[in-house]
């Protein structure tokens, strides 16, 4: 199995594909006053890290580690191709998202997600996030989820 995971521009063809994919499948969970999702261009700001995840050199899988300023990051954008599932990707795509925090000497890492992905939050809880209390800039959303990773 080729599986590879690199930084990369987000604006490509296959990546905006992914990302119109999560939009949707985004908004068939939350109304649009719970999805916080960013679009390409802020995907390139400068404090932003966005990795592709391919298989055998197709685009399967995506994820942003969006720095805050203050020792933290949050993770945006994480998806996989519906079709690419079960090759273990969100587990990889964390693996890099980490690996890369602990290169910029973040002192956690933290993310917002819906109630109603019961696969990411387990991914989520696997890799070591527990939840906390809403972050800026977001409010207290009963379809959110806030969790936060402390690094070493």
């Amino acid at each position: 199995m080729s599986l590879s995971i690199a930084l990369e521009p987000p604006r490509q063809a296959d990546v905006i594909r992914l990302l119109n994919l999560s939009d949707a499948y985004m908004a068939s969970l939350y109304p649009a006053e719970s999805n916080h999702l960013l679009d390409v261009a802020a995907l390139e700001k400068p404090q932003v890290h966005f990795f592709v995840a391919r298989h055998e050199g197709q685009v399967v899988g995506c994820a942003a580690l969006v720095e805050a300023g203050d020792g933290t990051a949050e993770i945006k954008r994480m998806f996989v191709d519906p079709q690419a599932r079960g090759l273990s990707l969100g587990k990889a795509l964390m693996a890099a998202l980490t690996e890369q925090a602990n290169t910029l000497g973040l002192a956690a890492l933290r993310l917002e997600t819906g109630i109603s992905q019961p696969e990411a939050i387990g991914l989520y809880r696997k890799a070591g996030f527990v939840e906390i209390e809403p972050f800026p800039p977001y409010k207290p959303d009963p379809l959110s989820l806030f969790m936060e990773k402390k690094l070493a």
